[in-house]
């Protein structure tokens, strides 16, 4: 065991304020990007656990959902004419009021049954899906059982973390647009960070009254015999539509939203900001922490010189040390990451943590640490061995 790895071992406490200054710039950085990520994931999240191995989207659009990114009705046969495509389904949606109501009598008019229930009233938007088995607008994670229970006429699903905000729980019945709806089942995994949003059947949006058969349609959402196909079968698609849509892979579409909301100079800023606080915080604490640790040591260092060690040699004391200082926070800051990252999923936040947005902090921190251990290096000066003998 080298000299610099038993003393940060046997003197831990003197350490302990650098290592968690480093671990607190860690959290803040990682939290932040977590964050956003995480809110990039939860608008993705239907493309990432989607059916299709292919989505259509008009030319420019880069979300799902219908208006820019809807496509003309007569590109559904066009797309069925490759050989590869097994099924093409139009994604639909819908938007309304949604009001909690405990109790509520079928037999009264929308406004006295407000009335009498005090109704909680939000905007939602609802996603919806074929319930016929294996199509592809069912999303790969939805169990046979929340997918029996949409089946059921007015039947709609909320995710849990919209569940307090729209006033709910499972099996209550509720006002969609002032027809009455029943939550038949709660998702998991698909946070409301916004709007919030239900789930229904195709059968449920059209016995609402908000089936649309116009000319436009939502994004095409296309499965293939061989999904390992999707990236040629996309780029024969995109040949074939000669520039009136764009056909994209489920991966590629998921990385273009997530793109798309880093081009928000705000977003920016913001990581940007945090990421310099953070740097700013770790150098400062570790540094005086490290050069008071030293300072606590100097009678060591000193006999060590006495000893016949180098001032060289010394000073590759420091910088070692410095460096097991900083995988001693990398560890700490990652535990403590997994904690606020339980916390927030135990309150349905979702947080994503990249591999190299993780390599590139740890490697921070790490040189953060020594880049406190070169700044401390004066301190050694003191270390003289004449001040032994006092």
């Amino acid at each position: 065991m080298s000299l610099a790895l038993a003393t940060l071992l046997f003197e831990w406490r003197r350490y302990m304020a650098a290592v968690m200054a480093l671990a607190l710039s860690g959290l803040m950085v990682l939290a932040m990007v977590g964050l956003f990520l995480g809110i990039g994931k939860s608008f993705t999240a239907r493309i990432d656990r989607s059916g299709a191995d292919i989505m259509i989207l008009a030319p420019g659009a880069k979300a799902l959902g219908n208006g820019p990114s809807g496509v003309p009705r007569r590109f559904i046969p066009l797309v069925y004419r490759h050989p590869a495509v097994v099924e093409v389904k139009a994604l639909a949606a819908g938007a309304g009021t949604f009001q909690s109501i405990k109790n509520v009598d079928p037999t009264l008019s929308a406004a006295e049954t407000a009335r009498r229930g005090a109704p909680r009233q939000e905007f939602v938007q609802a996603q919806i899906i074929d319930t016929s088995p294996g199509s592809v607008t069912i999303p790969t994670d939805y169990s046979e059982e929340l997918i029996q229970a949409l089946r059921k006429p007015y039947t709609v699903a909320v995710d849990e973390s919209a569940l307090a905000r729209l006033g709910v729980k499972l099996g209550d019945k509720a006002l969609y647009n002032g027809q009455t709806v029943t939550v038949g089942a709660v998702t998991r995994g698909y946070p409301n960070m916004m709007v919030a949003s239900i789930v229904m059947s195709r059968d449920t949006l059209r016995m609402l009254g908000q089936a649309d058969n116009g000319p436009r349609v939502g994004p095409l959402m296309v499965k293939l015999r061989n999904p390992s196909q999707s990236d040629a079968v996309a780029a024969q698609l995109n040949a074939m539509g000669k520039g009136d849509y764009r056909a994209w892979t489920r991966s590629e579409l998921a990385d273009a939203n997530q793109n798309a909301m880093f081009e928000e100079g705000i977003l920016v800023v913001i990581i940007g900001g945090v990421t310099v606080l953070g740097i700013i915080i770790g150098v400062a604490i570790t540094w005086q922490t490290l050069r008071g640790a030293i300072m606590a040591n100097i009678k060591e260092f000193a006999s060590l010189r006495a000893l016949g060690v180098s001032m060289g040699s010394l000073r590759v004391i420091v910088v070692e040390l410095s460096f097991w200082v900083g995988i001693v926070g990398v560890l700490a800051a990652g535990v403590l990451v997994w904690l606020v990252s339980l916390l927030a999923n135990a309150n349905g936040i979702l947080m994503a943590f990249p591999l190299n947005a993780v390599l590139i902090v740890a490697s921070g921190l790490i040189f953060i640490a020594m880049m406190s251990g070169f700044l401390s290096m004066g301190i050694l000066k003191k270390s003289q061995p004449a001040d032994l003998l006092r």
